[in-house]
């Protein structure tokens, strides 16, 4: 069977599916990854999914939230630093107990700014970060598509002003949101399970035609 049929097959194929000691040998050790991004870029979609076929658990990162900020946020109000700094910390704890365990763990956050980034570093210093951007248009359809969020669409420009997009040695996974959830969690799964066995045959698959990664650092 072709490197690239095999590819299929594993991905096709949660590990959870598989026997543990598949499972085992295919995670190789505990991840734990940052699914970042403002909102409407498709964090949650894209976290469950590699956290399904990497066999991990998943934290909604949103769901972390005290009270007063999502009612901040429902009434359109942007959060600040101040506002932020106790959830970050909330997740960094999450990321900390994670590793403390051995376990990995894949979280969603919006993780806008450096200084949020290396705050959830104190939890784990070799967390992973998957960053998805997109258009304007294109995040701002998806947000106003969301029926029951509390994330308003106005929130978005202040969301794109305030992030701080990843520098080279944030070693980041970089995807455009105009490819489909599916595609993206496929090639962010294929990057972070071949760093950990380069040398494992389903992993050596050519991105496909429609597949587009950018700053990518193993």
């Amino acid at each position: 069977m072709s490197s690239t049929a095999t590819a299929v097959l594993a991905w096709n194929e949660p590990l959870r599916h598989r026997s543990s000691a598949q499972a085992s040998t295919d995670q190789g050790q505990a991840l734990r990854i940052v699914v970042m991004g403002v909102s409407g870029c498709g964090k949650s979609t894209v976290g469950r999914l590699l956290a399904q076929h990497l066999a991990l658990d998943y934290l909604e990162g949103d769901d972390m939230h005290p009270p007063e900020n999502v009612a901040r946020m429902a009434a359109g109000v942007a959060l600040t630093d101040a506002d932020r700094q106790g959830w970050l910390q909330a997740l960094a704890d999450r990321l900390a107990d994670a590793r403390a365990q051995g376990q990995g763990l894949v979280l969603s956050c919006s993780a806008l700014k450096r200084r949020y980034r290396d705050l959830l570093r104190t939890g784990a210093p070799d967390v992973r970060f998957v960053h998805l951007h997109g258009a304007r248009e294109l995040l701002a359809a998806r947000m106003t598509a969301r029926p029951g969020h509390y994330m308003p669409a106005s929130l978005l420009d202040s969301q794109l002003a305030t992030l701080e997009l990843p520098g080279a040695d944030e070693k980041v996974l970089s995807f455009d949101i105009a490819q489909s959830p599916q595609d993206i969690a496929r090639m962010a799964w294929m990057r972070t399970a071949s760093s950990l066995q380069p040398n494992a045959s389903y992993l050596d698959v050519q991105p496909g035609p429609n597949d587009h990664m950018e700053s990518v650092s193993a």
